[in-house]
């Protein structure tokens, strides 16, 4: 391996150390709360150093976010990319949203349950754009199921926010550890099952 190769790797590392270190932060102890400085204690280099790869924790944030989303929207493109039937792929959308938050807890903490200025997300017109890409694939796939006939009569925007509710509404209770008051085996197999007789609630707007 050459010099520049390793010291490639070696940015890269330390990249991937900030970012960790402060994720882990932001959720213990807030967004608020957590400085620079704080975050090189963790990974027990100067405050310079992290400056060297961030102007400042709005931009490591914003990175987090940033990596954090992109898993997610490659969740739920492989979720739909395997059905040809418009609801299905919708029902295999909700499906990967809900085992992308199981999985990565701490992720998507981050990305919708944590308290954080959202101006240091860096949207521009104080539009949210990575939930607005994210909630964007949904509506492509809620306008799709209205070309087959499903949700008729009804405004695709008011279809998709009722079916991200949903998910993230199961998600949440099972991450914030609502569901607690049952048994430990049970707890996302009942989520899953609430899922799936919603799904057979929705089956009933499609047109004869």
């Amino acid at each position: 391996m050459g010099v520049a190769d390793r010291k490639e790797r070696e940015k890269v590392e330390m990249r991937r150390q900030i970012l960790a270190a402060a994720q882990k932060l932001f959720l213990e102890q807030g967004y608020e709360k957590t400085s620079i400085r704080n975050i090189a204690e963790v990974i027990e280099y100067s405050a310079g150093t992290i400056y060297l790869y961030f102007k400042d924790k709005n931009e490591i944030l914003f990175a987090l976010h940033v990596d954090a989303f992109n898993a997610l929207m490659h969740a739920m493109q492989a979720g739909i990319g395997v059905e040809t039937d418009p609801f299905e792929r919708l029902i295999s959308l909700g499906k990967s949203y809900l085992k992308y938050a199981f999985e990565n807890p701490e992720l998507y903490d981050l990305m919708f349950v944590m308290t954080a200025p959202m101006e240091t997300l860096e949207c521009r017109d104080e539009i949210w754009c990575d939930g607005e890409r994210a909630f964007n694939t949904l509506k492509l796939v809620v306008g799709d199921c209205m070309q087959a006939g499903y949700f008729a009569g009804e405004n695709v925007e008011t279809v998709s926010v009722m079916m991200w509710s949903l998910v993230h509404g199961l998600a949440t209770l099972h991450l914030r550890r609502r569901t607690m008051i049952f048994p430990e085996e049970r707890r996302i197999q009942l989520l899953e099952e609430v899922y799936d007789r919603f799904v057979e609630m929705v089956k009933t707007y499609k047109r004869k």
